[in-house]
């Protein structure tokens, strides 16, 4: 499970072990990346809170499973990665109406200003992108994962990753 280059490995087999006080040391020192991309990925603060907490929930039970072949910190983004798709795809297919109706009824207050600023900036560098291309993206360029473990999280070929990198930058650069 020990990997030379990963300074977490001690505090992983202790957590996986049982040991509760090596496993919030891991949470303590990985909650901000992990709260990071899913606010990356989701566009919201309170919608990172709530996928931050699934994932730190979910490590309870997947900590055991790590079997060291990458970095724990690369393991830990495919961990919080997937759950951002999850939670896409729970709020798609209510398609955010509830949020809406709950904000226009007064059952819950409009997100604060820096959420709406923040929001804005993330979606106006990425909304032309399609979502393969915004995943992509958001691990290379926002999480400065290596293209093979971007591709590792993605399920695709480093080589896909290099290209979609590639369209990225093509897209976006001005003509």
């Amino acid at each position: 499970m020990e990997r030379a280059d990963d300074a977490d490995a001690e505090l992983v087999a202790a957590a996986a072990a049982g040991d509760r006080a090596a496993f919030e040391a891991l949470l303590r020192r990985h909650y901000d990346r992990v709260h990071g991309l899913a606010w990356q990925l989701t566009g919201s603060r309170a919608d990172a809170d709530d996928v931050a907490q699934d994932v730190c929930c979910a490590l309870v039970e997947k900590i055991g499973s790590f079997r060291g072949e990458a970095k724990f910190t690369t393991w830990l983004t495919g961990i919080t990665f997937n759950a951002c798709r999850d939670f896409r795809r729970r709020r798609r297919s209510l398609g955010g109406l509830v949020d809406k109706l709950t904000v226009l009824a007064g059952l819950a207050a409009i997100p604060d200003g820096r959420d709406a600023y923040d929001g804005v900036w993330i979606k106006s560098a990425i909304a032309r992108l399609k979502p393969a291309l915004r995943e992509t993206v958001v691990l290379v360029a926002g999480q400065q994962l290596t293209h093979a473990e971007a591709a590792a999280i993605l399920g695709v070929a480093e080589n896909t990753v290099a290209w979609r990198m590639h369209e990225v930058r093509r897209l976006l650069s001005p003509e």
